[in-house]
C-alpha cells in the first residue's frame, strides 16, 4: 500500500513538473521583444566600467573599482539576470529572424551561463568572506565577460535587427 501510494506520489510530482516546464515554455515563445527590453534591469550598467561599452569588449577599470562601481552584490545580481534576459533574447533572435549566426548565439548561451556560475560563485564567496580580494576578482571576470556579452548582443542586433540597437542600448 505505501508503495502503491509512494509511485502515484512520484507520477503526481513528475506530471506537474512537466506541465509547469511546458507552461514556462510555451510563455517563453511567446515573449515580445518589448517585453524583453522591459525586463532588462537598468539600475546598474557596465557602461560604468569601460569606455565603450556595447561597442567593444573589456574593462578600463580595475577589481576594486569595478567592485565600487557595482555597488557590489547588487550590481552581480543585476548582471545575473541581464544575462537571462540576453540569453532570451538570443533565442528571440533565432525563432524570428532568418539566417542568424548561429555560432553568435551558442557564444551568447555559453556566455550568459558562465556570468551566472561566476556570479554565483562570487555571491557564495561574498556571503562568508564579504568584500575579500577574491570576491572581487570574481566580480571583476564577471563584469568582464558581461561587457563581452553586451558587445556581442549588440553586433548580432546590428547584423539582424538594426532597428532594435537604440532601444537595447537605451536599455542597457
Amino acid at each position: 500500500m505505501v508503495l502503491l501510494l509512494l509511485q502515484i506520489a512520484i507520477v503526481a510530482v513528475l506530471a506537474t513538473t512537466l506541465v509547469r516546464w511546458r507552461l514556462a515554455m510555451k510563455r517563453r515563445n511567446e515573449q515580445t521583444w518589448d517585453s524583453l527590453l522591459a525586463r532588462l534591469r537598468p539600475e546598474w550598467s557596465a557602461r560604468e566600467l569601460c569606455d565603450h561599452f556595447l561597442w567593444e569588449e573589456g574593462l578600463s577599470a580595475t577589481p576594486n573599482d569595478c567592485w565600487e562601481r557595482m555597488e557590489g552584490p547588487k550590481g552581480l545580481w543585476i548582471m545575473y539576470q541581464n544575462a537571462r534576459v540576453m540569453q532570451e533574447m538570443a533565442d528571440y533572435a533565432v525563432r524570428n529572424c532568418q539566417d542568424v549566426d548561429l555560432l553568435l548565439v551558442q557564444t551568447l548561451h555559453s556566455d550568459a551561463m558562465q556570468i551566472r556560475v561566476c556570479v554565483l560563485a562570487a555571491l557564495a564567496q561574498y556571503a562568508f568572506t564579504q568584500a575579500s580580494e577574491g570576491v572581487r576578482i570574481n566580480a571583476f571576470r564577471a563584469a568582464s565577460m558581461y561587457s563581452g556579452m553586451a558587445a556581442r548582443m549588440t553586433c548580432l542586433l546590428q547584423d539582424y535587427a538594426a532597428v532594435q540597437v537604440p532601444d537595447f542600448v537605451a536599455a542597457m
